[in-house]
């Protein structure tokens, strides 16, 4: 038997204590199995969870389960454990199977620098449409898989009206929203003006497990493939942009995404700590 400690944060967050998304951090994993963590993403049931051990090509080597399977990235994950890790430091590296991100900490804000786009081309209009319970003509521009780490599906929507209106059809969301590694998942989104002049970007993000629809609190990974979407896009450069997920689940993710004048593609957000604790396996 053992004891292995975990923190509890939310990443992502409001000035609300309930809000962002949250994680748990395993802060020293160098004696938890491969099976174990797995079994720990399902006991635990957060969306991720993450496993800290030594690296001597990062600060740290982190592995990011779900309850049912392991991520090469994910950005709340990279956010959260960044936090943890950071005791005071202006900057982590951290090593993941989908290479080493670097993470920017200034306090509870923490921001990190995603890989380079790639590309592949999105599904038939009309059938993403059904899956998502809107019309093609809701959907007001070209949607593609995007993948800075992780590979999503990317779908420009007309109003925040539309994006409330999403509804699943998960044999067809299945079928339109896979991606190359066999999972599917979807950011849909759009532009919301706001009374000061500003914009924000309200988003949902989508994706199956085990055989039912979820729906994530706040999604760094997708947060950067918009950012990518954005560059296939020819947006003008740098761009900055607000993003908030959680309204159709009652609870609110605040996102930065910077895409800097050279292409790089930045998403942050705040992160608080809210518990800690262990389990003994």
């Amino acid at each position: 038997m053992k004891q292995v400690q975990y923190q509890l944060v939310n990443v992502f967050a409001t000035d609300a204590l309930f809000s962002g998304n949250p994680l748990a951090v395993f802060t020293d994993a160098s004696e938890i199995t491969e099976f174990e963590m797995a079994a720990l993403g399902q006991q635990m049931n957060l969306s991720e969870i993450t496993f800290v051990m030594p690296s001597t090509e990062a600060d740290a080597h982190v592995r990011i389960f779900t309850p049912s399977y392991e991520m090469p990235f994910a950005g709340h994950p990279t956010l959260g454990t960044a936090f943890v890790l950071a005791n005071g430091k202006s900057s982590v590296r951290l090593k993941m199977k989908a290479g080493i991100i670097p993470v920017a900490c200034d306090g509870e804000q923490m921001t990190l620098t995603a890989n380079a786009p790639t590309y592949r081309d999105g599904p038939d209009m009309t059938t993403l449409a059904a899956a998502l319970g809107i019309t093609p003509t809701q959907i007001i521009a070209t949607p593609r898989f995007v993948n800075c780490g992780s590979e999503q599906l990317i779908v420009p929507l007309d109003s925040v009206a539309s994006v409330a209106q999403c509804n699943l059809n998960l044999a067809l969301f299945e079928q339109a929203a896979t991606n190359l590694a066999g999972r599917s998942g979807a950011l849909v989104w759009a532009r919301q003006n706001n009374a000061d002049g500003s914009e924000t970007v309200i988003a949902r993000f989508f994706w199956s497990q085990n055989g039912q629809s979820a729906e994530d609190f706040g999604t760094g990974s997708a947060c950067a493939n918009l950012g990518g979407w954005l560059l296939a896009e020819n947006a003008a450069l740098p761009l900055q942009i607000k993003m908030e997920q959680g309204h159709g689940i009652g609870r609110i993710a605040q996102l930065h995404l910077l895409v800097t004048a050279d292409r790089q593609i930045q998403v942050g957000g705040k992160v608080k700590a809210i518990g800690k604790g262990h389990f003994t396996i």
